[in-house]
């Protein structure tokens, strides 16, 4: 089976096209078939991943902004999740999930909802570092060493990339694409805080 930096661009990009699935949720797909686009497919359809992407492109102009203090008031949590109707934003289940997201926040420390929001200059200076950890490899494997280090990073840092604190198996992502197969309806973590009491200001650190 093919490791997950040996997985062909064009592949990724193909799998993505045919089921409006997130870049990493298809590289997964492709490494777990071991590169098989039609056995990648049905993987995400299993996960209902293929479906949810089929979603995304619906307007979610309803949702609520839920809030979660932690550790005695040392830790407070905002965040918007949306959604395509009230009708939803008023369900047990979704509010369960938006409570959920609340809580991986507050513990897993993201800084961004997904990789497309880290500024380039933090990714070129990252792929910096990388690439000078790695200039004595093979030139044939250092791209692909310093893209696999780049994808650890947002895994790191990107809520949707990261491991869901109740269950290391599943990604945030695949938690919310879940929960839109479960839903019907397309649902968007648009953005959050998180607060911890004595942290510097960006204008301080």
């Amino acid at each position: 089976m093919k490791t997950t930096t040996e997985i062909d661009s064009q592949l990724v990009k193909q799998l993505r096209e045919k089921t409006n699935a997130g870049f990493m949720d298809c590289k997964r797909a492709l490494t777990e078939s071991g590169g098989d686009l039609e056995k990648a497919e049905a993987i995400l359809r299993t996960k209902g991943i293929a479906s949810a992407g089929k979603k995304a492109s619906r307007a979610t102009k309803e949702g609520i902004v839920a809030s979660y203090i932690h550790l005695q008031g040392k830790v407070g949590v905002l965040v918007e999740v949306n959604c395509e109707t009230d009708f939803v934003a008023r369900n047990e289940n979704f509010r369960g999930f938006v409570k959920d997201i609340t809580l991986h926040i507050a513990a897993a420390h993201p800084l961004y909802v997904s990789r497309e929001q880290v500024p380039s200059k933090i990714v070129e200076a990252e792929r910096a570092i990388y690439e000078a950890q790695v200039r004595d490899k093979p030139a044939n494997v250092l791209g692909k060493i310093v893209e696999g280090k780049l994808d650890k990073f947002y895994s790191t840092v990107c809520l949707l990339e990261q491991a869901f604190i109740k269950n290391p198996d599943q990604t945030i992502k695949e938690l919310l694409n879940a929960k839109i197969a479960e839903l019907g309806e397309n649902i968007v973590i648009r953005r959050f805080t998180r607060y911890l009491v004595g942290e510097p200001l960006p204008a301080e650190a």
